[in-house]
């Protein structure tokens, strides 16, 4: 038996950090997986372009059967969750956001560092989490151009990278922080460089298990959560190329499914066969 599936999206493959560890937390249930990658980044585009790529995403998430929206894209949680939510209020989602309030509980020195988009700092998601809960600690936030297109081109290890990864990094460092919150969903597939970077005094936190956590508790809530014979089904989505996102899927998390493409056209996306 497969049950209704969960929609899970993002402008490209960093969200598959976050489908990773729902599949892992809930095995039973069935997903759907989007990768906006004829748009991506989303970082530097404005935020109204992104929140109407997030309903139309939504709407066509919802025409597959989704029963819960997981935005896995800080970037679009930032700017859109509380329009869809305004848009979609039938709909449970969850969203993706800098896990402040833990760094700000767990920090030492009293200084957070927090890497991730133009468009996360911007957005008023971000605002909020920093006046309700670093109120008495410094988070020193830092943008990181290039780094997206680096998962996204299979660069997690190169000279290339890491000399981004050190131009970003160490400004932190010198900051004396002993958290660094990983604000954005590629940059879990970066993880071992940034250890190395940072070092064992810095708590790398990465949102992607408390956000798989909230998933249960919400489907547990509604009675949608399938039951443990469920037979899980996933299927992935890309508005690119369906070949490459396949490929992607399977180096970075095991996928061993085929992928489809969905074509924008006239602002809405379309099913391709």
């Amino acid at each position: 038996m497969t049950l209704a599936p969960i929609g899970v999206f993002d402008s490209g493959i960093g969200g598959l950090s976050v489908w990773r560890e729902i599949v892992r937390q809930l095995p039973a249930e069935s997903t759907l997986y989007f990768a906006d990658q004829a748009h991506i980044p989303y970082g530097p585009r404005p935020l109204a372009e992104v929140q109407d790529f997030a309903r139309a995403i939504t709407r066509f998430l919802l025409e597959q059967g989704a029963k819960l929206i997981v935005v896995a894209c800080n970037t679009a949680s930032g700017a859109a969750l509380y329009a869809l939510r305004e848009s979609f209020p039938e709909v449970a989602f969850v969203g993706m956001e800098p896990a402040v309030k833990p760094a700000a509980e767990q920090t030492r020195t009293g200084n957070v560092g927090i890497i991730a988009t133009p468009a996360t700092f911007q957005g008023e998601l971000f605002r909020r989490l920093a006046q309700r809960f670093a109120a008495d600690v410094q988070l020193h936030t830092q943008t990181c151009p290039g780094l997206v297109a680096a998962v996204e081109t299979g660069a997690l290890d190169t000279p290339e990278t890491r000399t981004l990864l050190h131009r970003y990094l160490e400004p932190l460092l010198a900051q004396d922080i002993d958290e660094l919150v990983l604000g954005c969903t590629h940059y879990p597939f970066l993880r071992p460089a940034i250890e190395e970077i940072v070092g064992p005094a810095v708590t790398i936190i990465d949102p992607a298990p408390a956000v798989a956590r909230q998933v249960g508790r919400i489907l547990a809530r509604q009675r949608t959560l399938a039951p443990p014979t469920a037979r899980a089904a996933h299927r992935f989505y890309t508005s690119g190329d369906p070949a490459r996102l396949t490929q992607q899927a399977r180096e970075l998390v095991g996928y061993q499914g085929e992928s489809f493409q969905a074509r924008w056209q006239g602002g809405e996306l379309t099913l391709i066969n």
